[in-house]
């Protein structure tokens, strides 16, 4: 049920076999990084980033697609329960004592109370069983009240108008591998549809087991389970209803791990609700949310500490997690999305309360559309080759904003300070487009590589300690494009490199400010941006196409910021009754100490929501 995820040891060479064929010009400044001046070590940077999107469409084209289900155009048969006993009428079907067995392909409608029995569906038929629950309350203190061992494949049809529950013994009599183990088991390809409502309480186990795939085309369903809620082995696909799933263990799951093509968790529609004491949507290849609205709290949500050994997430796969549409809400103890792959945000609005990352992923995360906000984080984005290309997200940590990092490196060697540590060839944040947010108490944009930026808003709110940074990178920073602000501390502040093709001015204060309102004025005194600072900070690191390479430019505080604002900046403030902080050269660039604590590893590279402070230097 629990899965540890090891960091991988080599994040370029799984994003390559991820994004086979998406290969970078060795011309591109994402793909050949520059030699820094200063106390910095001298670099190369190897890790690329793609312009190629991971998308719902690219992902679900390598799945074997979803099953469809039967028809069965043979006449209906009845089945009345009533109490510890059965009536059959028609053919198909037979009762003995609180046993009902379906033997052939065919419609059953299935109403009436069943105390302590069970439904087997064992048709040897490639044919479909079609199951009309209308009105079926079945129960039973030994196995699974309705169970498929043999037959092509099912429907579940939940009648229009009917109320329906399942409840499966606390105990079953039999826990062999093969044995039912949910209160609604098939051995076959299972889909439920219908308009009725269906309540299951999966008392020693799973609710819903599918051993083949696992489609829920409509209805209304509740499910309990003790430990996973919904399980499709080979795949588990939600394209419309109401779901509601409260599980002790996984409330959506996929598990087959042994073929590449299958194992995914896939939702285009629907309202789906999930809370579980593990992970809220479990693949073990992908897990794709293309539409529908999807709520998940994992593990009692973002402020519950949870055991060493626990790591309940919201979203989770191993291969792929990939965003496409619909609103998506977690709450979640550890990661909120988390891949063991990559990572993609293409579309949708997503609301992530983490106790540990917003989104992470061991070998790539891209962001391309979409609106993506974390509210509250220890770290909101980390993996080692980070892109944001579009969309529009927001990010508030204790610890870093965004951490482009592989994990391979220690707390303690972190903590030496930047000065002296090379850069990581394995890593890059990369930003071309959309607008990225960072509020930050450990570094605002940290990477143990090097960072690019060729378009796109980027607005840091860094730390106050002088152990962090807003900017914080272990190569090189550079920009090219687009328009970035960052403020912060001054102890650890750097700009971006001394060499980009788009300048920049970085300006240490004469005194750390109080929150309010800071403007970047060129030299003839025109406010170039304006930012309504919510903390203390002492430094100001800005660049646009309007700074110019050897000009003076100032910080002041004081006036009105604007309206319009991107994360506090705008372009219509006012510096009337502002006064002067400080000053700075544009192109200069300012080392800091460089490369802080972007480790990544475990819960962010640091104790969890410690800021992610370096202890201090002998």
């Amino acid at each position: 049920m629990r899965r540890i995820t090891a960091r991988v040891a080599a994040p370029v060479v799984l994003v390559a076999a991820l994004l086979a064929g998406c290969s970078a010009d060795p011309a591109d400044p994402a793909a050949t990084g520059t030699t820094d001046s200063g106390t910095a070590a001298t670099t190369t940077t190897t890790a690329t980033a793609t312009d190629a999107d991971v998308t719902v469409e690219s992902v679900m084209a390598d799945n074997t697609a979803a099953h469809v289900a039967g028809a069965s155009d043979s006449a209906e048969t009845t089945i009345t329960l009533s109490g510890t006993s059965a009536t059959v009428s028609g053919d198909g079907a037979s009762a003995e004592g609180s046993t009902v067995t379906i033997t052939a392909a065919g419609t059953y409608r299935i109403s009436g109370t069943l105390t302590d029995g069970a439904v087997v569906v064992d048709s040897p038929d490639d044919g479909t069983v079609h199951l009309v629950l209308d009105g079926a309350d079945l129960s039973s203190s030994t196995t699974s009240p309705l169970q498929v061992t043999d037959a092509g494949d099912v429907v579940v049809e939940l009648a229009a108008g009917s109320t329906n529950h399942l409840s499966d013994a606390t105990t079953y009599a039999s826990t062999d591998t093969d044995a039912p183990n949910a209160a609604l088991f098939s051995s076959a390809d299972l889909t439920i549809t219908g308009t009725g409502t269906l309540d299951i309480e999966g008392n020693a186990n799973d609710g819903i087991t599918s051993k083949d795939g696992l489609v829920v085309e409509s209805g209304t369903i509740t499910v309990t389970a003790a430990d996973d809620g919904i399980r499709g082995k080979d795949y588990l696909v939600v394209d419309g209803g109401s779901l509601t799933v409260t599980a002790g263990g996984d409330a959506l799951k996929s598990d087959n791990a042994d073929d590449t093509a299958l194992g995914y968790v896939e939702i285009t529609a629907g309202d789906v609700t999930l809370t579980a004491g593990d992970d809220g949507l479990s693949a073990a290849t992908d897990a794709v949310v293309a539409g529908g609205t999807l709520t998940v709290t994992a593990g009692g949500g973002h402020e519950t500490a949870v055991a060493d050994d626990a790591s309940p997430k919201g979203i989770v796969a191993d291969t792929v997690v990939v965003v496409g549409g619909g609103t998506v809400a977690v709450d979640s103890a550890d990661d909120a999305i988390h891949s063991g792959g990559v990572a993609s945000i293409t579309d949708g609005t997503l609301t992530l309360a983490t106790g540990d990352d917003g989104i992470h992923a061991d070998g790539a995360l891209q962001i391309s559309g979409g609106t993506v906000d974390v509210p509250t984080a220890n770290e909101g984005l980390e993996a080692p080759v980070i892109t944001v290309a579009g969309g529009s997200t927001s990010v508030t940590t204790s610890d870093d904003g965004v951490n482009a990092s592989a994990g391979s490196t220690d707390d303690t060697a972190d903590a030496a300070g930047g000065g002296e540590m090379s850069a990581d060839a394995d890593v890059l944040l990369d930003i071309t487009g959309g607008s990225l947010v960072v509020d930050a108490e450990g570094d605002g944009l940290d990477s143990n590589g090097s960072i690019t930026m060729s378009g796109g808003t980027v607005v840091v709110s860094g730390p106050t300690n002088d152990g962090n940074g807003a900017l914080d990178f272990n190569g090189t920073f550079e920009i090219s494009g687009g328009e970035l602000l960052a403020v912060g501390s001054s102890g650890m502040a750097q700009t971006p490199s001394a060499d980009s093709s788009q300048s920049f001015v970085g300006i240490t204060l004469s005194a750390a400010q109080q929150p309010g309102v800071v403007h970047v004025l060129d030299a003839d005194g025109t406010v170039l941006a304006s930012f309504t600072a919510t903390k203390q900070y002492s430094s100001v690191v800005y660049s646009s196409p309007d700074v110019v390479s050897g000009d003076t430019y100032t910080a002041s505080v004081g006036g009105s910021a604007g309206t319009d604002a991107v994360g506090g900046l705008t372009h219509d403030g006012s510096a009337s009754g502002a006064t002067s902080a400080g000053t700075g050269t544009a192109g200069e660039a300012q080392e800091g100490m460089g490369g802080g604590m972007g480790g990544g590893g475990g819960r962010g590279g640091g104790p969890r929501g410690d800021g992610g402070q370096p202890p201090a230097q002998p």
